[in-house]
């Protein structure tokens, strides 16, 4: 059984029906011991950097969920959920996050594109990847694969061996990162298609 982290946000059930489709049973929870007995843990999330951490900290999951993604047991964090898993993010100022992982959440610059056309933020729509690792959940996935990007902010992960896959929108952009069998990804693979779903398959793998 996987634990989907409750924590509030939203998505969740996009994400449960997902694992459903592809065969991985998933619970959406709050309670600490399933969360901790789980084959696997996943963290999704939409919304704010601050109002997500002050729900997870009055639910009293922060610690929980970080020593969840302490790199020793199959974690996947979504979207916001990378983004919770660095100490900070310039969407909330002097809210502390998780801090699992060495980085900063940057806002996506505004401007035009190579074209002059102005590049809007949130960065909304598919995006392909650039992938520095083949494998773990990103095994068979091919490069230059297309997946689903919502956001506007971004993670500069701080050490290059975290980072798992880049994309390019006026910045180059860390959208994948991993520490042991913790990864991250700021794009939706439950939203991704088929090869979101073969990500989905691979993290299922991996805690089966």
């Amino acid at each position: 059984m996987l634990a989907i982290v409750d924590y509030g946000a939203g998505n969740l059930q996009s994400v449960q029906k997902a694992l459903d489709f592809i065969g991985a049973p998933a619970e959406i929870t709050a309670d600490a011991a399933k969360i901790r007995r789980a084959a696997g843990v996943v963290l999704p999330g939409v919304g704010a950097f601050g109002d997500a951490m002050e729900s997870m900290r009055r639910r009293d999951l922060a610690e929980l969920v970080r020593e969840a993604a302490d790199g020793t047991r199959p974690f996947l964090g979504i979207c916001l959920g990378q983004q919770l898993l660095f100490a900070s993010s310039e969407e909330s100022p002097g809210v502390t996050g998780l801090a699992a992982l060495p980085g900063q959440v940057l806002r996506i610059p505004g401007g035009n594109d190579a074209s002059g056309v102005p590049r809007k933020v949130p960065h909304m729509g598919w995006n392909s990847l650039h992938l520095l690792h083949g494998d773990g959940i990103f095994a068979g996935v091919p490069e230059d694969a297309y997946v689903y990007f919502v956001h506007s902010f971004y993670v500069k992960a701080a050490e290059e061996d975290c980072v798992a896959a880049r994309a390019s929108y006026g910045v180059e952009m860390d959208v994948a990162v991993r520490k042991g069998l913790l990864t991250a990804t700021q794009f939706h693979p439950e939203k991704s298609g088929e090869v979101g779903l073969l990500m989905l398959r691979n993290f299922w793998r991996l805690c089966a």
